[in-house]
């Protein structure tokens, strides 16, 4: 079926952050933070992703998703698209708390497979066909096997990425073959679009034909990302090749040495220096200590982001 005009109008594409969920040290969201760094993205014309990989969504009890969804849609005032992860090993779960953030006025949800049992390509497309089918608005696939354990092949996508309702693809997979075979291959479609989770082949993506990055690094320079969106776009390749360099250098500052977990504490203490949203993370994830944060402070000084 194709796809109606509502639907293709609301394609993903340009700068979308994966935006970090503030909490507090007593484990409850952080509003103020969270419209802090909505409108910020905002006014950077870059789109928030909510509970996500980064937004540790799925340690986030449902009252707060509810919250933060309330106060994410509420900052950007329409001046953005909003989307949201709705990912869960329960199907229904998914399909509900879907039905429950487009009533709050989410733009698109996103959604990575089911990753308890082993499946297998038709399982695939069997589950994603099935959520989409039940959803009032549009469904954005999320591929991100180095949490999932689950890499969604890009056939598999190919075929989902006619369903009436299957808008996109945020693909964090690290694998260069991957991406030099994806991007092209959904560049000339206007009702499907490839978006690169990897942030440090963002301009490689871009220049493969992506429609949009999804970058973490975005929490502390949104302006960043979208000067590299817009360089990358216009063809003026030197300096977003710069840009793509001073990116990789703030990330690295959070990255480099620490896993996935002491990474994403480490993005919230990059944050707190800048006064944005507190260093408190979700159980499981434990912050920083103080020495660490004092060292971030200092690498941020050297990099101009004070």
């Amino acid at each position: 079926m194709r796809k109606d005009d509502r639907v293709r109008a609301l394609l993903p594409r340009g700068v979308v952050v994966p935006m970090v969920t503030p909490c507090t040290t007593k484990g409850e969201l952080d509003v103020e933070a969270a419209e802090r760094l909505a409108s910020r993205f905002a006014a950077a014309d870059a789109a928030p992703f909510i509970l996500g990989t980064t937004g540790e969504g799925h340690s986030v009890p449902r009252k707060e998703k509810e919250r933060l969804a309330v106060a994410v849609v509420g900052a950007v005032g329409g001046k953005q698209p909003v989307y949201a992860s709705i990912s869960d090993n329960c199907l229904q779960d998914s399909i509900e708390l879907a039905n429950c953030f487009f009533g709050l006025g989410v733009t698109a949800v996103v959604a990575h497979p089911p990753f308890y049992y082993p499946i297998s390509d038709e399982g695939l497309i069997a589950y994603f066909e099935r959520l989409a089918d039940s959803l009032p608005g549009p469904l954005v696939l999320y591929n991100i096997p180095s949490t999932t354990r689950v890499s969604i092949p890009l056939e598999v996508v190919e075929r989902l990425s006619h369903h009436p309702r299957i808008v996109g693809l945020k693909d964090s997979e690290r694998d260069l073959d991957r991406l030099e075979r994806a991007a092209p291959l959904w560049a000339g479609r206007e009702d499907f679009s490839f978006l690169i989770g990897w942030a440090a082949k963002s301009l490689h993506g871009l220049r493969l034909g992506a429609k949009g990055i999804v970058p973490n690094a975005g929490n502390v320079v949104p302006e960043l990302f979208r000067d590299l969106y817009e360089a990358a776009i216009s063809g003026q390749l030197e300096r977003a090749s710069e840009l793509q360099d001073k990116a990789d250098r703030v990330a690295a500052i959070y990255q480099r040495d620490r896993n996935l977990s002491q990474s994403l504490a480490a993005l919230k203490g990059m944050l707190q220096v800048l006064g944005l949203c507190g260093e408190s993370v979700w159980p499981p994830l434990l912050p920083l200590g103080k020495g660490e944060l004092a060292g971030l402070e200092t690498k941020m000084r050297e990099l101009g982001l004070m």
